[in-house]
This record gives C-alpha cells, structure tokens and sequence, in this order.
C-alpha cells in the first residue's frame, strides 16, 4: 500500500481523531505532518497548569499555524489537591500519579467511550513504544513509525513550518511540568537561572513527612544543587559531555548533542505522554 493509501485509510475509519500536544517537538511535527492529511483531526492538550511559559507560547504559535483550536484540557482537580491526597509524596519514577491524574485520565474523560484513533508522536528511531491506554475503545498509530521518519525529518518539519523548535530546547530537552522529577541536574539548573521564581517554587514542594524526606531529585534536594559549588561542578561535568558528543559526530545537530550529553548525564529518558 503507497502512502497516500495509507492516509487516506486512517482518515476513512469511523471515529475520533486525535493527536495529543505536548508541547515538545515530536507531537508539534505530528500535528504539522497530519494537517492537510486527517482533516477531521482533533488537537488537545492535557494542560497541568505547571507549565512553562515557553510552552504556552509554543502552542499559540502552533495553534496559528495549524488554523485551527488546541483544545486545553485541565484536570478537575489541581496538582496541589493530588499532593495533599498522596500525603506529601512528590511523584517519582516509581509512582507516577501526576501522569495519571492530570494527563491520562483528563485525557481519557473527555474522550469517553467513543472510538477514539490516537496519533502517537514516536520516532521511526526511537525504541520505546509511548503511551497506549489500556481503555479499548482508544486505538493508537504511529505515524512516524510507519512512514520511517526519525529526528532529521522531525527537525525539518518543524522548520519548514517556520515554527522552529521550543525555545526552552536551549536549556531543556523535555515539555511538562516546570518541576518534573525526570529533569537531570544540568535542566534544573537552567531552570534556576532562567526562572529563578519557578525554581523557589519547585523547591518549596520538598519537605519532610512523616520521618521521609521527600525530593524531586533522589538522594539530593534542590537547597543543596542550587549552592554555587555545586552549580559549577553541574556545568563542568554537562559541558565535558557536551564536548565528547561534539567530538564525536561533529556533524550532528545541536539538539542531536544535547540530547546525547543529557541522556549520558542520566539514562532515565522520562515519561512517554508528557515529553513527546
């Protein structure tokens, strides 16, 4: 079957269609990929209302570009409510509430029980699979993946489109919350310089309960990353990494190189419906 075949087979089947925004490049160059391909396509955002501002931003430019609305999507209850329900347990790794109670149920609400076609921003070279709900009536595809379409293509989608790539991609190579707890430490430290009032806040969520101390970072809480020394030595380490990646693929894009400096600092790649 030619591509287009394809498109016009996804488009054809009954139902919702739906790409999920997250504000990262991956989900803006799906939306750009499928604009005049799924006419009927829905564009949504789950919005934890602990968003950067750069991200909002990103979105209003896309919502420009696509002409047509990002429906926001808003939990019913906050972050905060969800906090104080867990007993002051910052979300982790291992227990990931903040993705279920104010991305994949906000998400799954709205869609209820319509059949729903869910267009999945992963990479034609990445490894994971993404989000998949477990809800029967959401079935997913992956466009990127059908069509062979890696990060090169993603990067030239999104400056074909003029959009660009976030601005935060600077300093940051994740969308989602301004405090999430995949941030590697060099991220954090963008964040303190570049909002430092995000960075008070994110700070102010660290506390003690119960006789268990709870961080965003393990084994280390952000009043001690954000002391001068340890600063410096953060920024040393990142750009010794930096310099290998360099080194290494001279060629290779800048955000090629961030990314492999990042994922060489920690191997966690984060969470596969906010980071898209």
């Amino acid at each position: 079957m030619d591509d287009e075949r394809i498109i016009q087979s996804w488009a054809e089947r009954p139902g919702r269609h739906i790409v999920n925004l997250s504000g990262g490049k991956d989900s803006t160059a799906l939306a750009i990929f499928l604009r005049d391909k799924i006419p009927q396509v829905e564009y949504l955002f789950c919005d934890t209302h602990k968003e950067l501002s750069e991200t909002y931003e990103y979105l209003d430019r896309l919502s420009a570009y696509l002409q047509r609305p990002i429906i926001k999507l808003n939990a019913q209850r906050g972050f905060d409510h969800w906090l104080d329900m867990y007993g002051g347990m910052l979300p982790s790794a291992q227990v990931r509430w903040c993705t279920r109670k104010l991305k994949i149920e906000p998400f799954e609400n709205y869609v209820g029980s319509e059949i729903v076609w869910s267009y999945v921003g992963i990479r034609a070279d990445e490894a994971r699979s993404g989000y998949v709900s477990t809800k029967p009536n959401i079935h997913p595809i992956f466009p990127f993946k059908e069509f062979g379409l890696g990060l090169g293509d993603i990067e030239r989608l999104l400056e074909e489109s003029g959009l660009g790539l976030p601005s935060y991609y600077e300093w940051r190579q994740r969308s989602g919350c301004f405090f999430c707890f995949y941030q590697r430490n060099s991220e954090w430290v963008g964040l303190m310089e570049r909002h430092p009032e995000l960075f008070a806040q994110s700070k102010a969520y660290e506390s003690e309960r119960g006789g268990e101390q709870f961080t965003w970072r393990q084994g280390e809480s952000l009043s001690t990353l954000e002391q001068p020394e340890r600063v410096a030595q953060i920024k040393r380490e990142h750009e010794r990494r930096m310099a290998r990646e360099r080194a290494n693929r001279p060629d290779r894009p800048l955000i090629e190189v961030i990314g492999a400096a990042l994922d060489a600092e920690d191997d966690d790649q984060g969470c596969d419906i906010c980071h898209l």
